[in-house]
């Protein structure tokens, strides 16, 4: 495998956008730290540059709050494809790539503390890069909702891999931190979260680069 730096990738992102918006997505299975990856890719793309050019749009920010879950009996699947605001995640999508840039877009995050969504959590306006990074962007129509729409509308889209006892290992501990006992972690973890990243291991083949963290760096497959 082929290491790769942060200048790496983020000259790889430069060099394909423009002067209008471009948008790169990061997907791949729970646990894979596609949020800390995205992270140090924005902030790799923003050193090159002068002022804040990349930005994120976490794919988290469209859970449906818990109420909503539970009322539809969904609460113990959180997570999976149908917990999500999918038809939502389109449309703000679709609202980013078509705004001129200057245009305020609100955007929502996620807030693990309370495990809620906060709506209009960053607003985009002047960033031409968008870095939006979740586990279903590479999802086509078999598996039906909204999501085949969500790759139609990225410029560009990445998967990032992990061995699957990294997976384990930071879910449990994702888990465990968010108020499950042990036992309750585990359960979420074998009976859901490994159930969803078999799922997305299937959309693999559809990313235009697919890149595996190791110790904290990057490798190219």
């Amino acid at each position: 495998m082929t290491a790769m730096s942060w200048g790496e990738l983020a000259e790889r992102v430069l060099a394909a956008a423009g002067s209008s918006r471009y948008l790169l997505g990061v997907a791949g299975p729970p646990g894979a730290g596609k949020s800390t990856f995205a992270a140090g890719l924005r902030d790799a793309i923003n050193a090159r540059e002068s002022g804040l050019v990349a930005e994120i749009a976490p794919m988290d920010g469209y859970h449906l709050n818990n109420a909503e879950l539970r009322a539809a009996g969904k609460l113990t699947r959180k997570g999976e494809p149908d917990t999500f605001d999918a038809a939502g995640f389109v449309e703000n999508l679709r609202r980013l790539r078509d705004a001129p840039l200057g245009a305020p877009v609100p955007w929502p995050t996620f807030d693990r503390r309370v495990d809620e969504p906060t709506p209009g959590g960053i607003v985009f306006a002047d960033q031409r890069i968008v870095i939006t990074e979740g586990n279903y962007l590479l999802f086509d129509d078999d598996e039906g909702q909204e999501w085949s729409a969500v790759r139609k509308l990225l410029d560009e889209c990445w998967y990032l891999d992990a061995d699957r006892r990294l997976l384990e290992k930071r879910l449990l501990r994702r888990h465990i931190r968010g108020g499950r006992t042990v036992g309750a972690a585990r359960m979420k973890v074998h009976d859901s979260d490994f159930r969803n990243a078999d799922r997305i291991a299937g959309t693999r083949g559809r990313a235009d680069l697919v890149l595996r963290g190791h110790q904290g760096r990057y490798y190219l497959e």
